[in-house]
């Protein structure tokens, strides 16, 4: 069979399962598995594939049909042009986040403290201290096993930073000029209604955000003066419904200059104030 014909069969049996995206994922897998770049189909596609790489293809593929995360199947996801490993126990790094990188990158200055709340795999750290230079990171996390992903990506990067396990704040000390967080933000009632690729596949701790998807922020903007320097900077990624409630607690917990950010398909994506 030829890389088209395989591709074609792919991509086939992709879209019979209604898995979203199905040309692109049947071509990433094929790509990843003959490491063959984009171009290949249309200018390499009648080229042969061998007995080993047709019968990794379609169990990948099979393993997509079944709805298996492709960046679980692929075992990495790029983030901020970086490549990170993502396993079952971490939330698959996404576009969206990557508006608060770069919001925080707007005022990052070289040599800055920043402490990422629910690091998860590390992406949003590693990121900010790759793209600056002299600042020190720490990022914490509920889940031991989460940690253990951001120590490999912090390690294949080639990136210092110190992970800590952690329920928000209880064993942090010092003092940082920025706070990031992408805390879990998904009321409890719509989780059953998620992709399946997200219900089944993302750790539901990273994903579950109480009865109104809040009681993180509720906690985090409480609490993240004690470690922030004067002037320091609280940043949260925010549901795009929920700008407003946030905005207020950043408010009642005594912040200022809060500013909510939109992310490009235009929802409220950021929100993050200056503490007291």
């Amino acid at each position: 069979m030829n890389y088209q014909e395989l591709y074609r069969r792919g991509r086939e049996q992709l879209e019979k399962a209604s898995v979203g995206e199905a040309a692109l994922d049947a071509r990433l897998l094929l790509e990843e598995i003959c490491g063959t770049d984009r171009n290949y189909l249309l200018s390499h596609g009648e080229n042969q594939v061998t007995k080993e790489q047709h019968d990794a293809y379609l169990s990948s593929i099979e393993k997509r049909r079944r709805h298996i995360p492709l960046q679980h199947i692929l075992g990495y996801q790029e983030f901020m042009g970086l490549k990170f490993q993502v396993t079952p126990q971490v939330l698959i790094p996404r576009q969206d986040t990557e508006t608060l990188v770069e919001e925080v990158l707007r005022f990052l200055h070289d040599g800055m403290h920043i402490l990422d709340v629910c690091t998860g795999s590390g992406c949003i750290l590693l990121s900010l201290l790759r793209y600056s230079n002299d600042c020190v990171g720490v990022g914490c996390d509920i889940s031991g096993e989460a940690l253990k992903v951001a120590d490999k990506n912090a390690a294949a990067l080639g990136i210092e930073a110190e992970f800590i396990q952690s329920n928000l704040f209880e064993n942090i000390d010092g003092k940082y000029e920025i706070i990031v967080s992408n805390p879990p933000y998904i009321a409890s009632g719509e989780i059953p209604g998620l992709m399946e690729e997200v219900r089944e596949h993302d750790p539901l701790m990273a994903l579950d955000g109480g009865e109104d998807g809040l009681v993180f922020y509720r906690e985090i903007t409480g609490k993240a003066g004690e470690f922030l320097y004067p002037g320091g900077m609280l940043f949260l990624e925010i549901g795009c419904r929920q700008a407003q409630a946030v905005g207020e607690y950043m408010k009642g917990a005594g912040y200022q200059d809060i500013t909510v950010c939109r992310d490009l398909a235009g929802l409220d994506r950021v929100v993050y104030g200056v503490w007291r």
